[in-house]
C-alpha cells in the first residue's frame, strides 16, 4: 500500500478493488458493486457503525462502489470524489439510474404527490442528482424521491460560473465535520460544493485541494481565490473578504481575511500555507 492514500484508495491488507490488482498487495481482489444513494444524504464513516467518525458525505443520486458488507454497512468508495469508507446500506439501492438533473437550489423538498400540499421528504441539497421521469406544469417527478419544483433543478451539464456566489448561499449553515450538504458542512466541503456547481472537479480534503489551479500571492488575491492554512481553507469574495466554514464560528461566515489570519495564527493554527487560483 506504500504510496497510496487510504482515503482515496479502495484497498486494505485483506481486501481491494479488482482494478488495483497488480498495484497493491491485498489478500483478495473483488469487483465493486455500484450502488446509488436514495436518501437525501448519507454519511461516509471510518468504521461500520453509526457512531464512527463521519469523514465525508454522499448526496442523493450519487454512486457508491461497494466492496464489502458488514452488519448493515457497506465498505467502498464514493464515485464522485473518490473517498473511501463505510455507508449504511439502508441509504443505498442497487437500482442505478442515469441522472438527468442536479439540484441547483441550496435545498429543495420532494413531494409524494404532484401537489405541494402532499407529504414531503428531504431536503435535497445543492448538487444532489436526480432522474426526472415525468413532468407536470408546476412539478416534475424524480425517481425514488418524489415531485420537485423544476425551478430548483438544472439539466445535467448546465452549470454556474461563479463559485463564490454559490458559496455565499451556504452563509449561516452550521459547521459539520465531514459534511458537504446544505444542512451542515466543513471547510473543504464548502469549497467542493461551490466548484461542483460550476462544473469544476474538486477533491474532498484540503491537502488535495491545495493542488488546484495555480499559485497566487497574498498581494494579488481576487474573487474565487482559495486561501489555505494547515487543515483549513476558505474562498475569497474580493481582495479583502473571505467566506469559510469554520469551527470557531461553527458556521459558514464572511469575515476580513486579515481578521481570520490573525485569529487562526493566535490559536496556533499558523499562517496561511498557500494561495491558489482554481
Amino acid at each position: 500500500m506504500t504510496g497510496y492514500d487510504p482515503r482515496i484508495t479502495l484497498a486494505r491488507q485483506d481486501l481491494a478493488s479488482a482494478a488495483l490488482e497488480g498495484l497493491v498487495r491485498a489478500g483478495q481482489f473483488v469487483e465493486p458493486v455500484s450502488m446509488r444513494v436514495v436518501q437525501p444524504s448519507a454519511s461516509i464513516r471510518n468504521g461500520p457503525t453509526a457512531r464512527s467518525e463521519q469523514v465525508d458525505q454522499l448526496l442523493f443520486g450519487e454512486v457508491f462502489d461497494r466492496l464489502e458488507s458488514i452488519d448493515g454497512h457497506a465498505w467502498g468508495q464514493a464515485r464522485r470524489d473518490g473517498y473511501v469508507g463505510w455507508v449504511a446500506e439502508a441509504c443505498l439501492s442497487s437500482e442505478l439510474a442515469a441522472p438527468t438533473h442536479r439540484v441547483s437550489a441550496i435545498r429543495t423538498f420532494a413531494f409524494g404527490e404532484p401537489s405541494v400540499k402532499s407529504a414531503f421528504s428531504g431536503p435535497l441539497s445543492l448538487n444532489a442528482l436526480v432522474t426526472v421521469v415525468e413532468e407536470r406544469e408546476n412539478l416534475v417527478l424524480a425517481a425514488d424521491i418524489g415531485w420537485i419544483a423544476p425551478s430548483h433543478l438544472a439539466p445535467v451539464g448546465i452549470f454556474e460560473d461563479d463559485p463564490a456566489d454559490v458559496a455565499e448561499r451556504y452563509l449561516g449553515a452550521p459547521y459539520l465535520w465531514g459534511g458537504r450538504d446544505s444542512l451542515g458542512l466543513d471547510c473543504s466541503g464548502l469549497i467542493q460544493q461551490a466548484l461542483y456547481a460550476c462544473g469544476r472537479a474538486c477533491p474532498r480534503d484540503t491537502d488535495f485541494q491545495a493542488a488546484l489551479g495555480r499559485a497566487t500571492g497574498p498581494g494579488d488575491l481576487r474573487r474565487n481565490d482559495l486561501v489555505f492554512w494547515r487543515g483549513h481553507v476558505g474562498m475569497m469574495l474580493d481582495s479583502d473578504r473571505l467566506i469559510h466554514a469554520n469551527g470557531h464560528h461553527m458556521a459558514v461566515v464572511i469575515e476580513p481575511l486579515a481578521q481570520a489570519v490573525e485569529r487562526i495564527e493566535t490559536a496556533d493554527g499558523g499562517p496561511p500555507t498557500a494561495f491558489r487560483r482554481p
